[in-house]
Formats: structure tokens, C-alpha cells, sequence
């Protein structure tokens, strides 16, 4: 394990698990919301069908982030159980607490998120 004591792996652990439970339930309620648009004018204005067709691709695009962040979760709790959690997967540094608080499933220490996101 990093620096952190199994009492805050354990903490972090049932944040995950929490947030987990949360976007799974989430991601469930979308899949009604991206059904397809209806495309018969007849039945629905240009602009009403144009809002739709929008709203759609925002409630899908929504979903892949709330998917995205199911496997950071996942992976994120892979790495509690082979002890590798609060380690940076790029230098392999302990990963701030402040950083794990502000998103438990990282796992990138701010300097590699820095250097990935500069690129």
C-alpha cells in the first residue's frame, strides 16, 4: 500500500463503492432518456424535433462520462485489492490524500494528470 492506512483505503473504498452504486443507477434512468427520436415530421414540429434530437445527444454524451467513470471506479478498486492503490500508474509516486479526496478513482499523481493533460 501507498502511505495511506488501511483505515483510509477503507474509507476510500466505500466512497467508490458509494459513487459506484450512484452512477449505475444513473446510467440505468439514461437509457430511457437516449431512446431514438421520432423523425416524422407529421407528428412532431422541425424545431420540437430538432430539441429532441439535441437533448438526445446530450443525454448520450452524458452517458459515456458517467461510463467513463464506472471503469475508473472499477479499476480504481482493482487496485485497492492488488495493493496498489494511492500510486501513480506513470511514476509510480504515492498520489496526494487531497487529490484521492478530490476524486478517488485517480491514478495519476497531479504532476503525470498535469503532464497528460499538457500534451
Amino acid at each position: 500500500m501507498s502511505e495511506l492506512s488501511e483505515q483510509k483505503v477503507q474509507e476510500f473504498k466505500s466512497l467508490l463503492l458509494k459513487n459506484q452504486k450512484i452512477l449505475l443507477a444513473t446510467v440505468q434512468s439514461e437509457k430511457k432518456s437516449s431512446a431514438t427520436v421520432e423523425l416524422d415530421q407529421s407528428k412532431v414540429g422541425r424545431l420540437s424535433r430538432m430539441d429532441a434530437l439535441q437533448g438526445q445527444a446530450m443525454t448520450q454524451e452524458t452517458k459515456l462520462r458517467h461510463e467513463l467513470g464506472l471503469r475508473n471506479i472499477t479499476a480504481a478498486l482493482a487496485r485497492i485489492e492488488s495493493g496498489d492503490y494511492g500510486y501513480c500508474k506513470t511514476c509510480d509516486e504515492n498520489i496526494a490524500e487531497a487529490r484521492l479526496l478530490a476524486d478517488p478513482a485517480a491514478s495519476l499523481c497531479i504532476a503525470c494528470a498535469n503532464k497528460l493533460e499538457n500534451e
